[in-house]
């Protein structure tokens, strides 16, 4: 079936279902192999990428609409979630749904409010709703072209979870179990933008007491196998609560 048909067919189930004039719009952040990506659906016919996002339903709140999206969209649960703006400009859909009537619902004034995921890049699998063609993973420094306001949302997405670095799980919801302090440090030079000092980094990391080194190590490279840590989830907590406090 056609974009236009699945739409229109929507649009009458909508007014009956979901709160008018809001919706969420969801930016997920996942890390791998030593790149920070984001999640992005293509629209059918329209050749424009969006970020995930829907509606709210008559019967749940904000972040149970974003939590069943973004179950929809990757099959996990338990995703670590942080509401970060309200998108409120006027004629934010202009250009997606002109040729429509003006009494589809896609087509009414949305404020839009923002969350940011992390999720472990392992434990997603990516579904394709009915209004997409493509659902895909792309590295931040490789981002589409993007319909409406969705590469505002996603810059204002990534400035809050760099603001935020010090005081939110954001490499334990990001990293797996496992990992080396190279890929520690090169998730947090992605978020910051800039180059870090490697012996620096490492000294403030075990400074924090945050870490667990375990007795294994990454095998499989060409040079010394790095050793392998993991968090120790309390020790995070309470120095996040406090926050870290570095200049980085």
């Amino acid at each position: 079936m056609g974009f236009n048909k699945i739409i229109e067919g929507k649009s009458a189930e909508a007014w009956d279902i979901y709160i008018p004039n809001l919706s969420v719009d969801c930016v997920v952040f996942g890390f791998h192999d030593t790149t920070l990506k984001v999640l992005v659906t293509r629209l059918k016919e329209v050749d424009l990428w969006a970020l995930p996002g829907g509606y709210v339903l008559k019967t749940e709140n904000l972040k149970e609409a974003a939590n069943r999206i973004l179950f929809s969209r990757t099959g996990a649960e338990n995703i670590y979630l942080q509401e970060f703006k309200v998108f409120s400009d006027l004629n934010r859909t202009d250009g997606i749904f002109d040729n429509f009537p003006d009494t589809l619902w896609n087509k009414q004034r949305f404020l839009s409010v923002g969350f940011y995921a992390l999720v472990d890049f392992h434990h997603v699998n990516l579904v394709m709703d009915d209004f997409s063609d493509a659902c895909e993973w792309k590295s931040i420094d490789e981002l589409p072209d993007f319909m409406m306001d969705h590469r505002s949302i996603f810059d204002k997405a990534l400035e809050t979870l760099r603001r935020q670095l010090n005081h939110k799980p954001i490499g334990y919801s990001l990293l797996p179990e496992k990992f080396t302090m190279p890929e520690l440090q090169k998730l947090y030079e992605i978020i910051l933008a800039k180059k870090l000092n490697r012996g620096n980094f490492y000294r403030k990391m075990l400074r924090y007491d945050i870490l667990q080194k375990l007795d294994e190590s990454r095998k499989g490279g060409a040079h010394k196998a790095p050793d392998l840590y993991k968090f120790d989830i309390e020790k995070y907590q309470l120095a996040l609560k406090n926050g870290l406090n570095e200049g980085w």
